[in-house]
């Protein structure tokens, strides 16, 4: 059985300050010393990848990270956990076929995946106990609790964990033009949810500057583009770098009249946001990185003609052109995504594994092809599973967060491999359970960024990024 191990990791050069104790670090990190040592996030992230390799076998951190969020749920059951010898009512009517790597068996309808599971971890034993979608996921994206739990009712709010991709955007500010943290298509939603938009999807604690760069649309339509990277047709470059120049005086101005701390933030984050749009608008090499057009009909054919085939390519271009993460959530079908309370097996088979494995798979295959694999970290995960009993009266499956099953590949992951175990019926774990802190934690890791790690959030209170344990036997 493997162990959990956590470690704990220097993120400066500097022993005498940063390498005394967390308590020491979370001072430093409050107070904003690291300015006055002359140590920015920039050199942070370098220095901890340089250790990180130094102190570890394993190979070096990852340079970026694809995760692939399948919202709504997809079912353990009819994906990567099949249960053959279970009563019909619990396992349904796919049968499990044989992959790459004998002893490992998905599901059927996983076609072109089943011939690359040699690159795959297959975590089967994913587990909370949180059926909500919203909050739990942002326990997903994040890798921590929600401030509110088991709760579909509470909307974003400056009180959540970053999103993974934020937390990378501050460790890691991109210095080439293109955004640090990219989602598309966009921001996960639900119908049925009163709160409406899953929380932990933006900056959170640590402010909006950190938000990451929403890419909308379907991406797929002939005439896609994207919106935030066109100018309208009357004003040229020119024209704009001069209304950029007026409202950076009127902004000075307006500093200089601020007198609460509030104010002076908001000051901040509009101006960070305002810099970032025009050197969007403004970069041949940002222009160049969202330009999917680019590609060879044979590559976006391969990735499939569909939103979510596109997204994921899109998300291989980018991390291409130096963007270290990009998160994909499963698109706006306006049939609640993976989550089958009706018609599961239908759905599943015809609507969302079809894609899910096209895509996936193009991925892995162009990743390898083009030697990146080994340091792009690839993660496809819901927020929770599929209750292993199927509702007669519909054939869906309801909520089941006890149990469900997760993938990651590159980045150092030991592919061929399963962790953990599930029961009989796939109704809870057997062996070594993962919490999403957890799995936030090992993406975390895999990335370079020590895991206690403390940052402040604006008031200046610390906050540790992690709060689970490294799955060490996922690397090889």
């Amino acid at each position: 059985m493997s162990r959990f191990k956590s470690k704990r990791r220097s993120a400066s050069g500097c022993p005498d300050l940063l390498r005394t104790n967390r308590t020491q670090r979370r001072t430093l990190l409050q107070a904003g010393s690291l300015a006055c040592l002359g140590l920015g996030m920039t050199d942070l992230w370098n220095q901890a990848r340089a250790e990180s390799a130094a102190a570890s076998p394993r190979a070096k951190p990852a340079k970026a990270c694809i995760f692939l969020f399948m919202w709504g749920g997809p079912s353990q059951l009819d994906t990567f956990d099949m249960k053959p010898d279970a009563p019909e009512e619990v396992r349904g009517t796919f049968k499990p076929t044989s992959t790459k790597v004998p002893g490992i068996q998905i599901c059927e309808h996983f076609t072109r995946l089943a011939q690359h599971t040699d690159k795959l971890a297959i975590i089967r034993s994913l587990s909370h106990d949180d059926p909500a979608h919203l909050s739990s996921g942002h326990a997903t994206v994040t890798g921590q609790l929600a401030p509110v739990l088991k709760s579909d009712a509470t909307p974003p709010s400056d009180k959540d964990s970053p999103h993974l991709g934020a937390l990378v955007s501050k460790v890691r500010p991109n210095t080439t033009g293109v955004p640090s943290f990219v989602t598309l298509p966009w921001k996960a939603y639900h119908p049925a949810a009163p709160g409406g938009e899953a929380p932990g999807q933006h900056g959170g604690y640590l402010g909006s500057s950190y938000d990451g760069f929403l890419l909308t649309g379907d991406p797929n339509a002939p005439d896609w583009k994207p919106s935030d990277l066109s100018l309208p047709a009357d004003i040229s470059l020119d024209r704009l770098q001069s209304r950029y120049q007026l409202l950076q005086d009127l902004d000075k101005q307006r500093r200089g009249l601020a007198s609460m701390a509030e104010g002076h933030q908001a000051s901040k984050d509009l101006a960070s946001h305002q810099v970032r749009a025009l050197d969007l608008l403004t970069s041949p090499h940002v222009r160049e990185a969202f330009d999917l057009s680019s590609e060879p009909e044979p590559v976006r054919d391969r990735y499939g003609r569909n939103t979510h085939g596109q997204s994921v390519l899109m998300a291989r271009r980018l991390v291409e052109h130096g963007v270290p993460y990009v998160s994909v959530n499963w698109h706006n079908d306006g049939r609640n995504f993976w989550d089958t309370h009706g018609n599961n097996f239908n759905r599943l088979k015809d609507d969302l594994i079809p894609p899910a494995d096209m895509a996936l798979t193009a991925l892995l295959e162009d990743l390898e092809q083009r030697n990146m694999l080994d340091e792009t970290l690839v993660v496809w995960v819901g927020e929770f599973g599929r209750r292993p009993l199927i509702t007669p009266a519909n054939a869906g499956r309801e909520h089941w967060p006890y149990c469900y099953s997760g993938l990651l590949a590159g980045g150092g992951i030991r592919g061929g491999t399963v962790y953990g175990k599930s029961d009989a019926q796939a109704a809870y774990p057997s062996e070594n359970p993962v919490s999403p802190q957890d799995f936030g934690t090992t993406i975390v890791d895999a990335l370079g960024i020590p895991i206690d790690l403390a940052l402040p959030d604006r008031e200046g209170r610390p906050h540790r990024v992690t709060s689970g344990k490294v799955i060490e036997s996922l690397f090889g």
